[in-house]
């Protein structure tokens, strides 16, 4: 099977490198707001006609011809048609309603340019050669494996890092584990296992709240782009970088000891748009406990749930498992161990305790164990399951007296 992975490595830059960086990247910020401005006029005029890059592409050579914009002869023109690629990526992804539409890019917030082509690796001398800037240095900080397919050369926190996709083929893998495990995300923990191993939440941004507050407080009291300000801005700049550094060191961590060690995770299909929404309403219908939701979301948000979903997926596909989602349905007011579902089986955030039959454990133990058995009921019948018992309600709760289980929730 093929696969693709990337590489990410700090650049070295000397004085001369890092000024033509930044003009690259802001040649190629131009080009893609030029060429957008350009897509919306003809998007309106030609009744939503829809363009693609080969068109866009033809009008590149004439904007270099202009004697205004004669700057972007200095560019690498690859980089520059990579920046059009993007804009065309864009908008499919708008059409199919995968993404929102594109937007202008403004100057110092994620600039960056690509190079498919031209580069040349050196890992023994821990140098690369990027066409228009010459050889570079860069922190070799681990093995580059399989064949390097494009550079994407980015501005962070006052550095410069690059990014190596690769591609190479490699043995279809087989997982070493036959384990499956269920795995229940929170606030107050980060994950629950159904083996009850807790993974504590690393609540990377709370811990430098106040010090980011400080910095932004600062940085308020400067003159807008003076150069005292820009120096406010970087402070605040690495902090950002700082706090996101420490979340996805720690989402690599727990997601390959959890691809490691178990063939199938089974997680839940959370709808974390729909769980992190505003709570303020509007001036007809004003929010209520607006405060505790804005915190509930921030912490939320922290934790970086869909990222560990994203990282689990691709790295069990590399190892052979497998991650299986369920619905969310019920799984913390189900008792693992009768099946009864009620809302007053969870009382309290850390302790459950059936109603029905007296089962008492860790709540979110026994979530995790309800994840697990709707995984297994997944794989084995579809997409819902027929329960042993009947799912008995009260009629005031609204629920008919027989139903066919939610996804996950089986009786086993």
């Amino acid at each position: 099977m093929k696969r693709l992975q990337a590489y990410q490595f700090e650049l070295r830059p000397n004085g001369e490198q890092k000024r033509r960086m930044k003009r690259f990247a802001g040649a190629c910020r131009f080009v893609y707001n030029k060429a957008l401005a350009w897509q919306k006029e003809q998007y309106q005029a030609d009744n939503h006609c829809k363009f693609s890059y080969t068109q866009l592409a033809n009008l590149l050579p004439q904007w270099k011809q202009e004697p205004s914009l004669s700057w972007l002869k200095d560019s690498p023109s690859q980089t520059l048609q990579q920046a059009l690629k993007n804009l065309e990526r864009s908008f499919k992804n708008f059409f199919a309603k995968r993404a929102e539409e594109p937007k202008f890019k403004k100057r110092g917030q994620q600039d960056s340019f690509r190079y498919p082509q031209g580069f040349v690796v050196e890992q023994e001398n821990s140098r690369v050669f990027l066409p228009k800037l010459g050889w570079m240095r860069y922190r070799n900080s681990r093995r580059l494996e399989g064949k390097a397919k494009n550079i994407t050369v980015r501005f962070k926190a006052n550095k410069w890092y690059m990014s190596i996709q690769t591609e190479r083929e490699v043995a279809p893998p087989i997982h070493p584990s036959t384990s499956a495990v269920g795995v229940d995300v929170g606030v107050a923990r980060f994950a629950t296992l159904s083996t009850g191993e807790v993974y504590p939440s690393v609540n990377s941004y709370h811990s430098k709240q106040a010090r980011l507050a400080r910095y932004q407080r600062t940085m308020s009291r400067k003159v807008k782009f003076s150069q005292n300000w820009h120096k406010a801005k970087q402070r605040v700049a690495k902090l950002h970088h700082l706090i996101a550094n420490i979340r996805k060191d720690y989402l690599h961590k727990t997601t390959t000891a959890l691809s490691k060690n178990h063939a199938l995770i089974v997680i839940e299909d959370l709808k974390i748009a729909n769980m992190s929404k505003s709570a303020k309403g509007d001036n007809e219908q004003p929010g209520r406990n607006v405060k505790a939701k804005s915190g509930l979301n921030k912490a939320i948000l922290e934790q970086g749930w869909y990222e560990f979903r994203r990282q689990l997926g691709y790295k069990q596909e590399w190892r052979g498992g497998l991650v299986q989602t369920v619905k969310p349905h019920y799984t913390s007011q189900r008792c693992n161990c009768c099946g009864h579902i009620s809302p007053e089986n969870r009382r309290s955030q850390a302790k459950f305790v059936c109603v029905h039959c007296g089962y008492s454990a860790n709540a979110d133990v026994n979530a995790a164990q309800n994840i697990l058995a709707a995984g297994h009921a997944v794989l084995a019948c579809g997409e819902k399951v027929q329960s042993d018992r009947s799912v008995k309600q009260e009629p005031a709760e609204g629920i008919l007296n027989f139903q066919y289980s939610p996804v996950g929730i089986p009786c086993l």
